[in-house]
């Protein structure tokens, strides 16, 4: 081999380097043709099977063709890898049997962004990487409730939190609003605290649209990993050195870092800070309702039974107190929120405005004896009335019309007076 290497570059005065190198194969850049009807069989057998290797489609197709000799030759497993991947049928992660069928799949990813300002929000949880000192003297994780504004890429709200729950996303939310006003349109993730009923109706009944990410497709709200990370890589990086982080000090710092870093630094993608982007936009934010309205939006609407014995409803086992002018209902609908359940509010049907509030049932003071009088001439069964009743009387009347005596003898004991009382009048 070397010797001919040898005479190889010596026959060649002008490169004698290139003439040593390595030759072009003849059928570089083509794939071996395979049948239509073979390219189709392959198609049939990635569909069904597309966490299968190419070694194990290789060795069906095989099969498909010693049964079926008319689907054409068998190609190579090399030229079955490149006919493979010049179609993307390239190898998916098997789904495991619990898991939801992966829709997102099935459509192209493309970037977007909204083209007003306040028009979509993205709203997510982010678990940190370092603990807070709270005032029991417990370490805890803290979880990051954000909102971030798509068009802008303005922080609405950041509020660090030590538990994931509806509450705690409706208190985040509620001061977003107060901040920047309503959205038009909210997105997040299917997590427990952004699909509770609360938040469901609450978004709702103030004309917000609730857009959710598909399942298995968390790049749809792929901002807020770009917000977490400026979060983590620059805010607390910069409190590694604290001792004895407290959650206050934390919260603290992180509406200090939104307004005065974030909100004035250049946006890489944008290239401008989020504060220029916001002010150069149409705004289509909404004004903000008062937290009265904001607290009574966020609760859910279910029906209960009125005890007729005492007027209460049971509501999250606890009972509350009809008034007097709805104690008449069978069915009460009342509205909540499953972590506030100081008082309920009484609702004219699933979807009907305020009638009233209900109150928890004050035992204590109902034994103290006293009671409101009801109306004796009210429609509640309350009437004197002293006559007998027409169909009593008519039959009556139609006994004496026969002339018969009472079917009765009266008792010894009891019919003294009655004797004296009848001698008496006859006399």
């Amino acid at each position: 081999t070397i010797e001919r290497w040898y005479y190889q570059a010596r026959a060649a005065d002008n490169d004698p380097v290139g003439a040593l190198k390595r030759r072009p194969r003849a059928d570089a850049g083509r794939v071996r043709a395979m049948s239509a009807s073979l390219i189709e069989a392959l198609r049939e057998q990635y569909r069904a099977h597309p966490s299968w290797s190419a070694q194990l489609h290789h060795e069906n197709l095989a099969a498909l063709v010693e049964a079926d000799p008319a689907l054409g030759p068998m190609p190579s497993y090399a030229t079955l890898t490149r006919a493979m991947r010049n179609r993307g049928l390239v190898r998916k992660r098997r789904r495991r049997r619990f898991e939801p069928e992966p829709r997102a799949e099935t459509r192209e990813v493309l970037s977007y962004e909204v083209s007003r300002s306040h028009a979509l929000w993205h709203t997510d949880f982010h678990h940190a990487k370092r603990r807070v000192l709270t005032a029991a003297g417990e370490w805890k994780t803290p979880i990051l409730l954000g909102f971030l504004d798509d068009h802008s890429r303005l922080g609405c709200h950041l509020q660090w939190y030590l538990a994931e729950t509806a509450e705690v996303f409706v208190h985040g939310l509620c001061q977003g609003f107060m901040k920047r006003g309503l959205p038009r349109a909210l997105m997040s993730d299917n997590g427990s605290p952004m699909i509770a009923g609360e938040v469901t109706e609450g978004l709702h009944r103030l004309g917000i649209l609730h857009s959710r990410t598909l399942a298995g497709a968390p790049y749809m709200n792929g901002k807020l990993e770009t917000y977490w990370a400026s979060v983590e890589g620059r805010l607390m990086a910069m409190l590694e050195g604290v001792e004895g982080l407290t959650l206050k000090r934390l919260n603290d710092a992180t509406v200090a870092w939104l307004e005065q870093d974030y909100h004035r630094r250049k946006h890489r993608e944008l290239g401008m800070t989020p504060h220029e982007r916001l002010a150069g936009s149409v705004d289509a934010s909404r004004p903000c309702p008062g937290t009265d309205r904001l607290r009574d939006a966020f609760r859910i609407t279910g029906k209960r039974t009125v005890r007729r014995s005492d007027g209460t409803v049971s509501v999250e086992g606890i009972r509350y107190q009809i008034p007097a002018p709805w104690r008449h209902l069978r069915e009460a609908w009342v509205r909540y929120a499953r972590w506030d359940l100081a008082s309920v509010d009484l609702v004219d049907g699933p979807k009907g405005e305020r009638l009233c509030t209900l109150y928890p049932l004050d035992r204590r003071a109902n034994a103290g004896g006293k009671r409101r009088p009801v109306d004796p001439g009210g429609d509640d069964g309350g009437g004197t009335g002293a006559s007998e009743a027409p169909l009593l009387r008519r039959i009556l009347d139609d006994q004496a019309a026969t002339g018969l005596p009472p079917a009765w003898l009266p008792h010894p004991e009891n019919s003294g007076g009655a004797g004296n009382d009848d001698q008496g009048e006859t006399s």
